[in-house]
């Protein structure tokens, strides 16, 4: 089976007819109906979007199915994932984070760093997360200055460090989880 990608988490239910909200990861909101049945992350169980419409920061959508507020609040939380090959190809310089989340990464020098960890966007623009071999997680800019190779058949990303992460190397922070989504180096974030 193909990597999965979380492309939106169902919300608390919205009205008494079986709607929920629904937080999309997706460039296009509602990409989510055209990615066939999303299914939960153990696999076990598939949704599909039945009606969807804009809200404030999120979809009111209804699934096949689910038509009672009971049925849907018992949905609130579940993360929603499709097959990777369902999703469109990348631009050069864009990556999906899935594509990237257990890459080794190397200095410039090809010293062995650790692996990436995830992609986060706090809002000033994407950072890469490196699980060191030892020592602190490394939380990075995505951008071509510190990352200036992403060879994904090669399985690796080329650091170039910071030299105010290079004397600070040894501090111990506990890593934090991201959802894989789409990043496009130097240029701002983006989903699929």
């Amino acid at each position: 089976m193909s990597a999965l990608v979380c492309v939106a988490r169902i919300g608390a239910a919205h009205g008494v007819r079986g709607a929920v909200k629904l937080w999309t990861f997706t460039e296009d909101p509602f990409a989510v109906r055209r990615y066939g049945p999303l299914v939960a992350k153990d696999g076990k169980r598939q949704f599909e979007v039945a009606t969807a419409r804009e809200a404030k920061d999120h979809l009111v959508a209804t699934f096949k199915g689910v038509t009672t507020r009971d049925e849907a609040e018992r949905l609130n939380g579940i993360e929603l994932y499709v097959p990777r090959e369902k999703l469109p190809a990348t631009d050069e310089d864009e990556y999906y984070h899935t594509d990237l989340i257990g890459l080794a990464a190397v200095t410039t020098d090809g010293e062995a760093l650790g692996r990436v960890l995830a992609i986060h966007n706090f809002g000033a623009g994407d950072i890469i997360e490196i699980a060191p071999l030892k020592g602190a997680t490394m939380l990075l800019p995505f951008s071509n200055a510190v990352v200036p190779e992403v060879d994904l058949k090669g399985g690796r990303v080329v650091i170039e460090l910071p030299q105010e992460v290079v004397g600070d190397r040894d501090e111990d922070d506990e890593p934090s989880a991201s959802r894989p989504g789409l990043v496009r180096k130097a240029h701002g974030g983006r989903d699929p």
